[in-house]
């Protein structure tokens, strides 16, 4: 079945399964990063620090924490994926909602998958490219994700969440033409 049609939990799973294959592959947690400025343990960082916050801002779900990334950036990616797996896995998680003041109130379990499995999805070429791993991407998810993003590219940038989008070339891959979207060169290799 492909990405685009999993429920949020079992989508969650691939991604973020796929994900920790890349963060247990790792060896060099200090390895330059595709995002200037980045390091492998930051891609990391910035999944673990942002997400808590945004379910915490927008809804009663805490996630557990785990230890610091600083120290031990493998455990505390395990800990997050349980933590959203487990509340993806929650039968009541459907019903139940975040409420957001840029998007409004939104389903919990579609506001994970759209806000935070997209970002790991997009984060796993980071992590990859930095530690020398398999990069590919599920090209239709790729295709999906661009889909959506493209009619919003003006207020995606304003956002600051983007960088300015990467020229590609005209015959380039839907990952490379997603990547380039997001602001990320993708034929980048590491200094």
């Amino acid at each position: 079945m492909e990405l685009s049609e999993l429920s949020p939990a079992e989508r969650h799973r691939r991604i973020g399964g796929t994900f920790t294959d890349r963060v247990r592959g790792t060896k060099d947690w200090d390895a330059p990063a595709p995002v200037a400025g980045w390091t492998a343990r930051d891609v990391v960082g910035h999944l673990v620090e942002w997400f808590p916050s945004f379910l915490a801002a927008g809804s009663d779900v805490r996630l557990p924490a785990g230890p610091a990334v600083a120290d031990d950036p493998a455990g505390a990616w395990q800990a997050q994926v349980d933590g959203v797996q487990a509340v993806l896995d929650d039968p009541a998680t459907p019903q139940r909602t975040l409420t957001n003041r840029h998007i409004g109130d939104v389903p919990l379990d579609q506001a994970i998958d759209r806000f935070y499995t997209s970002d790991v999805f997009m984060h796993t070429w980071d992590l990859a490219r930095a530690t020398g791993q398999d990069d590919r991407l599920d090209p239709g998810f790729c295709a999906a994700l661009l889909a959506g993003m493209e009619p919003m590219d003006e207020v995606l940038r304003a956002s600051g969440q983007y960088g300015p989008r990467v020229a590609v070339p005209g015959d380039a891959g839907v990952q490379a033409r997603m990547l380039g979207f997001i602001g990320r060169d993708p034929f980048w290799t590491p200094a």
